[in-house]
């Protein structure tokens, strides 16, 4: 086991072995699981490839590759250590790769790899296509790269024939030759069902799918409201029946704790898929429209029941000092998502709940850094006790790409607010990392 999947974490690290023409597809598709973080390699299979593939197992939860090609051929040369997931190309890819084919083509012989013949059989039947010739190459033993290409370009020539591989690399080669090829990728379906397999696959997802999730309800104008109608019950006992209704949905138990405030319990599983991620919780717009009520609410994770109620207060408290209509959720290791405004599904930020105090925002301000990223690497030296940093790291910790922190490290340096240390030197092929020590951050680590 990976020293990664050792501890319980927010968010679970996944290794995606891909080619480039995928990463941006992947990246919106990311953004419905939030709690995967995302470490890419692309395939390229130089000589380094699977010693890449080993440093980003030793980072990562889980690996997920993107054909079964390079799948095969890297189980040829490495012992997985950690859960591994292949994407499904080869399902609802091959009808849309074949689809174009037949639609914008006139194709009437197909060279194709990876794909079982009774597969392909069956598939061009329910296309109406069952006496179309094809020839098959059989890469089950993950046979080199070359020769697949070669098999491809013998039945170019030989039968003019339309190229459908599943495999990125011989796509590349060929269209570089002008050779006519469309490559089998995985649909959007494909990647989120793969996706959720990696998730269900790690450790710490199989912990948190039945962590307990405690929820708090605070309304906070239903007295006024009440004061305003004759039949203050029949009201009091709609808005009950809302909300039972919309927990029912979690899969959860409603509970009326006082007037005005309700708690609820269910679990982090159904929760994160019902809310599709925290992205969809309509509860504060049904009130709002059906009875004009200012709601706030307050989310808490843990690992106890007793955790749980305790972060679902302070979640609430933080709703509560914007004045209702949004939510915060504090999740089991104190980090805080939110607000969260539930009415118009905003995008919400993640930052932990020990750096929020005034403060440490003016600090940000005087250094020349934004708010958020001086949450964020306060949050890490809190948690750490550590300063020191390669602008890996930063990019890391940051949620940004190599360059943008090199960029920013470059601007703090002009401004003395970080020295360089040292270098680090890779355990692999490559020039030696320098490390970084955020001076700014001194007095806070004393």
């Amino acid at each position: 086991m990976s020293t990664v999947s050792k501890q319980l974490k927010t968010e679970i690290a996944i290794g995606i072995i891909s080619p480039q023409s995928l990463i941006i597809q992947i990246r919106e598709v990311l953004q419905d699981f939030p709690n995967l973080k995302p470490h890419f390699l692309i395939a390229n299979f130089d000589v380094d490839f699977y010693e890449s593939i080993e440093n980003l197992m030793s980072k990562v939860e889980v690996l997920m590759f993107t054909d079964s090609y390079t799948y095969e051929l890297a189980k040829k040369h490495i012992n997985f250590s950690i859960p591994v997931h292949q994407m499904p190309s080869i399902s609802n890819g091959l009808y849309r790769a074949l689809l174009k084919v037949l639609k914008n083509y006139d194709a009437t012989y197909l060279s194709v790899d990876t794909i079982e013949e009774k597969y392909l059989k069956r598939v061009l039947a329910e296309l109406q296509h069952p006496n179309m010739n094809y020839s098959i190459f059989n890469t089950n033993n993950a046979v080199p790269i070359d020769d697949i290409i070669k098999h491809h370009i013998d039945c170019n020539e030989l039968q003019q024939a339309y190229v459908v591989t599943a495999i990125p690399t011989v796509a590349e080669q060929l269209r570089a030759q002008n050779i006519a090829v469309e490559f089998i990728i995985p649909t959007e379906q494909d990647m989120i069902v793969a996706f959720e397999r990696a998730l269900l696959s790690t450790d710490a997802r199989r912990n948190k799918e039945t962590q307990i999730v405690y929820g708090l309800i605070h309304l906070h104008n239903k007295d006024q409201l009440q004061a305003c109608t004759q039949t203050p019950h029949l009201l009091d006992n709609k808005i009950t029946q809302t909300l039972q209704q919309y927990i029912q949905t979690l899969d959860g138990h409603l509970i009326h704790l006082q007037n005005g405030h309700f708690a609820f319990i269910t679990m982090r599983g159904i929760f994160e898929r019902e809310t599709r991620g925290y992205k969809y919780m309509p509860l504060v717009q049904l009130l709002q429209e059906a009875y004009g009520l200012t709601v706030s609410l307050g989310i808490g994770f843990g690992l106890t029941a007793s955790e749980s109620g305790t972060h679902a207060k302070q979640a609430l408290q933080q709703s509560i000092e914007l004045a209702g209509n949004v939510c915060y959720i504090v999740r089991e290791d104190n980090s805080v998502i939110g607000p969260v405004d539930m009415s118009t599904q905003a995008n919400y930020e993640r930052y932990d709940l020990v750096v929020t105090d005034h403060e440490s925002l003016q600090r940000a301000e005087k250094a020349g850094m934004s708010a958020t990223y001086m949450s964020k690497l306060m949050a890490r030296i809190a948690k750490h006790k550590k300063i020191d940093y390669t602008a890996q790291e930063l990019a890391d910790t940051l949620h940004m790409t190599l360059r943008s922190a090199n960029r920013i490290l470059l601007k703090w340096m002009d401004a003395d607010l970080v020295e360089i240390i040292g270098e680090e030197k890779v355990a692999y092929k490559g020039r030696p990392r320098r490390i970084y020590r955020l001076k700014f951050f001194n007095d806070f680590m004393n």
